[in-house]
């Protein structure tokens, strides 16, 4: 579980005790549970237990298991949208900006659980329809920002942003097997890389 859930989780369980928790913080706390026991482990039993809340009661919020779990994830890409937003509004112009924005949005370490949690709720987000429809909308935008800092032509912009994208996450995804380094240290390597290539051909202005 990574260090801000685990005070979220701390936090909101305490409130749980004296008051009724929102819906953020609790799909907070929620989401902090679900990385620890996996989408296929997230049970009301589970949730209750953690949130503090009767099952009825969550399940009087939820409907039942799927609508809490996609509730969930929901959450998650909330969180990953405003990340984005911030890293954008924080980096800089021009190719350097559009590899910073990455760097932003890369855990500098990440352990064998987190990675392979992170897979197993893309699995989730796969499966379902209204999660995949999010992931995609975050994916144009994030090629977006990335093109509009790599070129000044509209049309060439949109594909060197989805390259750089999806460069951005095969190197996760390879990182994965070799763990050679940390995951910012080989993406960070790979995107000049790819930027360099790009302007020694001319294609663009990185």
């Amino acid at each position: 579980m990574h260090l801000e859930y685990k005070r979220t989780f701390a936090y909101v369980k305490r409130m749980a005790r004296t008051k009724t928790i929102s819906d953020t913080a609790l799909l907070d706390l929620l989401l902090a549970t679900v990385q620890v026991h996996g989408p296929a482990g997230l049970s009301f039993a589970k949730a209750a237990a953690a949130s503090g809340l009767a099952a009825a009661t969550l399940v009087q919020r939820f409907g039942n298991r799927d609508g809490m779990l996609e509730a969930i994830l929901l959450r998650a890409w909330d969180l990953l949208d405003e990340a984005t937003e911030t890293a954008m509004a924080e980096a800089g112009p021009g190719a350097t900006g559009a590899v910073d924005v990455l760097l932003r949005l890369t855990h500098e370490q990440a352990s064998d659980q987190s990675f392979g949690d992170g897979l197993l709720l893309l699995r989730e987000d796969f499966s379902n329809p209204v999660l995949r429809a999010r992931g995609a909308r975050w994916g144009t935008r994030l090629a977006e920002a990335l093109g509009n800092r790599l070129s000044p032509d509209a049309a060439h912009a949109v594909r060197l942003g989805w390259q750089m994208a999806s460069l951005w996450q095969g190197t996760l995804l390879w990182w994965g097997f070799s763990r050679e380094g940390s995951p910012r240290e080989r993406v960070k390597q790979v995107l000049l890389e790819w930027c360099d290539g790009q302007q020694r051909g001319d294609r663009s202005t990185c």
